[in-house]
């Protein structure tokens, strides 16, 4: 299976939220996984603005920056590219939907476009009720 790994679920993997084991799995599983630019930005900030909060450690930062940047080189990392930012100012099935969020979903369907099914990993409910309303693939229960 070809997957899309999206933020939300990333930072279960990384942080050790709930369903962690399960994000694992599925990026384990994988016959391919692709993510956007927009990913890398916003797990890296997510880990900068958690230590500036007090809420993790530096070196509990530093070991889930190390992790996320070791799987990097086997995946496939998707620029954000004019058709992208075209798509994502467009409505989506369930609405409202954040702009980066939209951003998400526009990158997994060029992908898909491009590669065929691919499938979303997210712990986003907002995310995957609008993959799935698209007709598309859950890499997990949801």
């Amino acid at each position: 299976m070809i997957v899309y790994a999206e933020s939300s679920a990333l930072l279960r993997w990384l942080l050790g939220g709930s369903r962690d084991a399960e994000v694992r799995a599925c990026l384990g599983d994988a016959e391919r996984v692709l993510t956007s630019r927009l990913t890398l930005v916003e797990v890296r900030r997510v880990l900068v603005r958690a230590v500036t909060l007090g809420e993790l450690t530096v070196a509990a930062a530093a070991k889930a920056r190390a992790a996320f940047t070791a799987e990097l080189p086997a995946w496939d990392i998707a620029e954000v590219t004019e058709e992208i930012w075209l798509r994502a100012e467009q409505p989506f099935p369930v609405e409202p939907v954040r702009t980066l969020d939209a951003l998400h979903l526009s990158s997994a369907l060029r992908l898909a476009d491009v590669l065929g099914t691919v499938a979303m990993l997210s712990t986003d409910d907002r995310i995957l009720s609008n993959w799935l309303a698209l007709g598309m693939p859950a890499a997990t229960g949801g």
